[in-house]
């Protein structure tokens, strides 16, 4: 019987991040958790890249992944938010580094393309296939269905990372 190799997806975002954990056994995909870390607008960005960096590394902790995938940031209209955005993603790498974890990075079409087949589909979609590719009673959050959709775009493309 092949060992499972669980995965650790995250979907960064400033205000909210979103991590989903999977385990890949063979071609079968097994949900663990998921959730959100929340930083609080009312904090300063230091705070907040502290709580999301924190967060990540409490779930590292918790559920011991072998690897992660994460999504890539997308240029937004607003340079601000796309600077934000990068800078909660950023607390997110360092926090899978410090965990001594290998990450892979996904853009949102290849997520997309992975999970529904389609990389211009709606967050619903991915809700919907989400819970349907892991046998879930009903679709996880969107912002914990994203990470989850991250993790199994990350079983589905996975290529085994180097040793230690």
């Amino acid at each position: 019987m092949a060992s499972a190799l669980r995965i650790l997806g995250i979907d960064p975002g400033l205000r909210v991040t979103g991590f989903g954990v999977i385990e890949k056994r063979g071609q079968n995909l097994r949900y663990i958790a998921s959730g959100c870390v929340r930083s609080n607008s009312g904090q300063s960005l230091p705070e907040r890249i502290a709580t999301l960096f924190s967060g990540v590394s409490e779930v590292i902790a918790t559920y011991l992944p072998d690897e992660a995938g994460i999504e890539k940031v997308f240029v937004n209209i607003n340079p601000q938010s796309t600077l934000l955005l990068g800078q909660a993603r950023g607390a997110a790498i360092a926090a899978l580094a410090v965990g001594n974890l290998p990450v892979a990075e996904y853009t949102a079409l290849q997520i997309k393309q992975s999970v529904v087949g389609y990389g211009k589909a709606t967050k619903e979609q991915v809700q919907h296939m989400v819970a349907r590719l892991l046998r879930l009673s009903e679709p996880p959050r969107a912002d914990a269905a994203d990470a989850l959709a991250c993790a199994i775009c990350h079983a589905h493309s996975h290529f085994p990372f180097p040793a230690k």
